[in-house]
């Protein structure tokens, strides 16, 4: 996030990009060409759209979600309020991350870092992802055939006064899925398990187990 923060400061100054193969703005969206390849594209106020095979360094916006479409290639890719979603055969030397906002990665993808979000779900289907996945108030679904090598994590949310009980995250492991690091939970959720996947130890949540091709609603 330190670059998103650098965003901010930029909204004060001169929207002028870094340098040809960087795009970086203040306000409006960034809409990239199919095939090519490019340095950081950045924005403050605006979406990102990452058309297919397009290759990037940093992927980052402010107030706006990032689209990639297939075969796409980048570093990492941050939001603050907004989602990420890609398709098919994503590679990340990195990781994602966002505040307010989804993540959904497609099949045949591989992430090299974490996948985090505050506000927000997150789904992967058949992926690969070598770090983890953090949370405190979104949805996981670790997908079909899915491997996830550095856990999961729910966090305590910060300290808030409600009168309603608070919603618990569904968590969910399907067919054939992998997690392969711990699965620690700071608050109470649901999870639900599938009979074909395999996870590591869990704490602060009780296994419900399934096997029909999706998780029980309850």
């Amino acid at each position: 996030m330190k670059r998103i923060l650098l965003l901010l400061v930029m909204a004060a100054a001169t929207p002028y990009a870094m340098a040809s193969d960087d795009i970086s703005k203040v306000n409006g969206s960034i809409h990239t060409n199919a095939g090519t390849s490019y340095r950081d594209l950045d924005t403050v106020n605006g979406s990102v759209h990452l058309s297919n095979g397009v290759q990037a360094r940093n992927v980052e916006t402010v107030n706006g979600g990032v689209h990639a479409e297939d075969n796409v290639s980048a570093r990492s890719i941050e939001t603050v309020n907004g989602a990420i979603r890609a398709g098919r055969n994503l590679e990340l030397s990195g990781g994602l991350e966002t505040v307010n906002g989804s993540i959904f990665v497609d099949r045949g993808s591989h992430i090299s870092g974490d996948v985090e979000t505050v506000n927000g779900g997150i789904g992967l289907v058949a992926t690969q992802l070598d770090g983890g996945i953090e949370t405190v108030n979104g949805d996981i679904t670790v997908g079909v055939d899915s491997v996830v090598k550095g856990g999961i994590k729910v966090n305590r949310p910060s300290f808030s006064i409600s009168f309603k009980a608070p919603r618990k995250p569904r968590i969910i492991i399907g067919p054939n899925a992998v997690v392969e690091g711990a699965l620690v939970f700071e608050r109470e959720v649901s999870l639900h398990v599938h009979d074909s996947a395999r996870i590591g130890p869990v704490s602060g949540a009780t296994i419900q187990r399934f096997s029909s091709e999706t998780a029980p609603t309850n």
